[in-house]
């Protein structure tokens, strides 16, 4: 305990920006959470940030919503829904009693403007593909929306859980202008936007008549919880100090190294799932010269000890990695058999392939030399991941190169052709989720940055998107897994749990792991003492 006072005692130091009135315990007047990073705006059509969407979420609704399992759709906006057989025409019927944060009753139209909005070019979001490949929207009356597709899109309800999918107000949008999101946001959610400022804190006002939370919650609406301050803390020491000593009353944002003394505290508790999707790859560039032999990449795969990246770096709180998605996923494939740690396999197959270890112990093969370069962000995260791989990779001859870069350039440089291999996470809802980010041809470079262009993956993925039943869309997508597994595009490292710190003072909740967002709309949140 000796470690953990040290650090609390000099994390304090920046502590006195938490206290004050809002931090009070005991009722639901208000309750802060502290998080590492900020957002650059809270318009959901242009920010593809996890901390976008934890604010997005609790500010503004969907039609259809996603349960704690990850694979259940449930109602939100939209009460019920209808398939047409041929999978192009969803018809949603909407409650009738939702109203906006200021007082403005929501209808039809305020749907269909925002899912136009979300795919007008002119809005340019990273995220229209989730929408589908859509031929119209339509009010048809007040409380009914036709979503019509140019061809099926067997995703569609899961990409409409999403916060890129939340139905905003096309006045406010029109009033903000530039400004939407920045300095305002007018929602349907459990709360409404209090005050912003960038890189500080985020206050949220409870949404006084909210009462329409999706039924994955037992309350839903109003809010329990009056104020929610998200305030953003970026020194992963001081958030534990917050945590430990009450500053904050829940975080997902505390360190793995401070685990053990959380779950020790008594005044605190640790509400974990291991049903989120959230991993850590780095991939392949497969046409650059090296690592475009599937035997180089297969050996770099086996070198990896993710089991010992995981125990020592992480504590032993993440799970390894050897599959490209979690295994629990929907439409994971149980056929495909992910490689495993074997230095000594993997040195015989760069032996086999004719990579020949000098002097220097790097391998060499028709005069060139294997010494990929790696590109990845700056931070402690990636600083260590990639220090450990390079370790590992010098067990069989890889002289890995590491070239890291701040977020604010490093997208930029990871558009281009420069590098061997990148670091990157992402969160995902499904196979199909993740295959159809990564993997289509028309996405390379950026974020098809392995510039895997297959015709037969392009198809697989179509069959898998336009599948009119379960089974057709498992198939495809399996087979995509299985195909990319085999072609070693991907070292997988590991899949991050979900773990929120929470005063021991809160009612029990369930945590989520939409988009990461372990506490999703926030209905459950209360004091109980």
């Amino acid at each position: 305990m000796k470690h953990l006072t040290s650090i609390a005692a000099g994390a304090l130091l920046g502590l006195g920006a938490l206290s004050g009135p809002a931090l009070a315990q005991g009722n639901n007047a208000s309750i802060t959470i502290v998080r590492e990073v900020d957002s650059d705006r809270y318009d959901p059509h242009r920010s593809t940030a996890r901390a976008a969407s934890e604010v997005l979420f609790m500010m503004a609704d969907t039609l259809v919503s996603l349960d704690h399992d990850m694979s259940t759709i449930k109602p939100g906006l939209a009460s019920s829904w209808t398939a047409s057989p041929d999978g192009k025409t969803y018809t949603f019927k909407l409650r009738n009693d939702v109203q906006f944060c200021d007082g403005k009753k929501l209808t039809a139209q305020d749907v269909v403007y925002s899912i136009k909005r979300w795919i007008d070019p002119a809005t340019r979001s990273p995220v229209a593909w989730r929408a589908g490949k859509i031929e119209d929207v339509v009010a048809t009356d007040d409380y009914t929306v036709e979503y019509k597709l140019k061809a099926p899109f067997s995703e569609l309800l899961y990409q409409l859980t999403q916060s890129f999918a939340v139905i905003i107000d096309k006045a406010n949008v029109e009033a903000l202008g530039a400004d939407f999101g920045v300095k305002g946001f007018n929602g349907t959610g459990p709360y409404c936007w209090g005050d912003w400022k960038p890189r500080n804190e985020f206050r949220l006002k409870r949404h006084a008549a909210y009462k329409w939370g999706p039924p994955v919650y037992e309350n839903t609406g109003p809010a329990h919880i009056e104020e929610v301050v998200w305030r953003i803390v970026p020194e992963e020491n001081t958030r534990l100090a917050a945590a430990m000593t009450g500053q904050t009353q829940v975080t997902q944002y505390v360190p793995y190294s401070g685990m053990a003394q959380l779950r020790a505290n008594r005044n605190l508790k640790l509400i974990e799932s291991k049903e989120a999707f959230w991993t850590y790859f780095v991939g392949f560039k497969i046409d650059k010269e090296g690592v475009s032999d599937p035997a180089v990449r297969r050996a770099m795969v086996m070198a990896v000890d993710q089991k010992a990246i995981a125990e020592n770096l992480y504590f032993g709180e993440v799970e390894p990695a050897y599959s490209y998605i979690s295994t629990e996923a929907l439409d994971w494939n149980k056929a495909v058999t992910p490689l495993k740690t074997n230095v000594e396999e993997a040195n015989k197959v760069l032996d086999a392939a004719g990579w020949v270890k000098g002097a220097d112990g790097f391998r060499m093969k028709d005069g060139k030399k294997l010494s990929p370069v790696v590109y990845g962000f700056t931070g402690s995260t990636w600083q260590k991941l990639m220090e450990a791989i390079q370790g590992d990779l010098r067990k069989i001859g890889v002289d890995l190169r590491i070239q890291l870069f701040d977020a604010t350039i490093a997208w930029g440089k990871l558009a281009t052709q420069e590098f061997d291999m990148f670091g990157m996470s992402f969160p995902y809802i499904s196979a199909g989720d993740a295959l159809n980010l990564y993997f289509p041809s028309a996405n390379a470079p950026t974020p098809n940055r392995m510039n895997w262009k297959d015709p037969a993956t392009d198809e697989l993925l179509n069959k898998g998107i336009t599948a009119l039943n379960e089974k057709d869309r498992a198939q495809a997508y399996g087979e995509v897994l299985k195909k990319v597994h085999e072609a070693a595009v991907w070292l997988p490292l590991y899949h991050e749990p979900m773990k929120i710190a929470a005063s021991a003072k809160l009612a029990p909740f369930k945590a989520h792991n939409i988009y990461g967002c372990g506490l999703y709309k926030g209905l459950d949140l209360k004091f109980i003492r």
